[in-house]
């Protein structure tokens, strides 16, 4: 919890300022007593109360007044808010590779029903882009909120040769600052980043590899932290050796020759490639955002489902004084009824 105007909690000092008023006043209402000769008169004189009458209204009082002064000085606290406007970008690693069927029935087409279904999940919320990369990195569809556009996009993807991630990360970045004015393009000076927190903007890079070519992964990850950018990364596949299958809506028919990045094939025309793990993880430390492992379709879906909630909520700080007013009030509305109560007159009994 912070406060707008911390000097204003001085005022809680009238408290020990009272306590201090009544032992005085007490001190002399016993200069001034008066001698009877009889207490019994008195007592039945007096309305009956017990410790807890006398001291129950005062201690309501008194923490009636600390909540006014802690009002006072513009309470905020952090609460979690829904972000309407965030933006998702999802770069989809197209290498040869992903054509591996270490997961059924490989990994291009894994990927694409999963990341299919993460954009279905997201109807009505967050804007969504898609980023492809193999050798190279191109936009395949611009941040929007047509969930039809985007899932139809996918069933256009391809593989090629070569993994650029660095690239993925940094075409990503123009294409948020392209809807979002508070983050800058690569090349542009990025300022301050807009202040404090994160941007409304994410990226997740999905691969099975690592990267071969282009711009270094921990430079564009520099680059996404100076905008505040947080980028998800998930590692895709197993290291288990596997054929390569792909159909001809998914080849791009230049042929497995000469495919790799991060590993390789062995005589069997098998995937032996490895994730870089390591640079992944680095990645999503130096941009705050996290790394996910998945080796099957299953893992890549909950990893996916389980990314919304890191990036579309946001801490907003939230003023708080009202509620700690209102508080006070009825402490202090408390203790005033109580007191009027319990010391209201009483007929004598008979």
């Amino acid at each position: 919890m912070s406060f707008s105007w911390p000097w204003a909690l001085l005022s809680v000092l009238i408290i020990p300022l009272i306590f201090a008023i009544r032992w005085w006043a007490g001190r002399r209402r016993r200069r001034a007593a008066v001698r009877v000769t009889s207490i019994a008169l008195v007592r039945s004189a007096l309305p009956g109360r017990t410790r807890w009458t006398r001291r129950i209204p005062a201690a309501l009082f008194i923490a009636g007044l600390a909540l006014l002064a802690v009002g006072a000085a513009r309470p905020q606290a952090s609460v979690p808010v829904p972000m309407r406007s965030a933006t998702i970008l999802l770069a989809l690693d197209t290498s040869g590779s992903m054509c591996s069927t270490d997961v059924d029935p490989n990994r291009i087409t894994a990927a694409r029903k999963a990341a299919a279904d993460f954009i279905e999940s997201q109807r009505g919320g967050p804007r969504i882009g898609l980023v492809t990369f193999a050798g190279a990195a191109g936009l395949l569809v611009p941040p929007t909120d047509d969930t039809d556009s985007l899932i139809k996009a996918l069933d256009g993807l391809t593989v090629s040769r070569g993994t650029a991630i660095g690239q993925a990360m940094l075409t990503s970045i123009d294409a948020i600052a392209e809807v979002d004015p508070s983050v800058a393009p690569t090349g542009a000076d990025p300022g301050d980043g807009g202040g404090g927190g994160y941007a409304g903007a994410a990226i997740v890079v999905l691969t099975d590899g690592a990267n071969t070519q282009g711009v270094d992964p921990r430079t564009a990850a520099q680059e996404a932290a100076l905008r505040r950018v947080r980028v998800f990364t998930i590692g895709f596949g197993t290291t288990n050796p596997a054929p390569m299958v792909c159909d001809n809506s998914q080849f791009d028919g230049r042929g497995f020759g000469g495919f790799g990045g991060g590993g390789g094939f062995d005589r069997g025309g098998r995937n032996i490639r490895m994730i870089d793990e390591p640079a992944l993880k680095q990645i999503a430390q130096t941009t705050g955002g996290s790394y996910h492992r998945a080796e099957n379709a299953d893992q890549l879906q909950s990893a996916l489902d389980a990314l919304p909630g890191s990036f579309t909520v946001v801490h907003q700080r939230v003023d708080t004084a009202a509620a700690f007013a209102a508080g006070g009030a009825v402490l202090i509305t408390a203790a005033l009824s109580l007191s009027l109560w319990w010391n209201r007159p009483r007929t004598p009994t008979r």
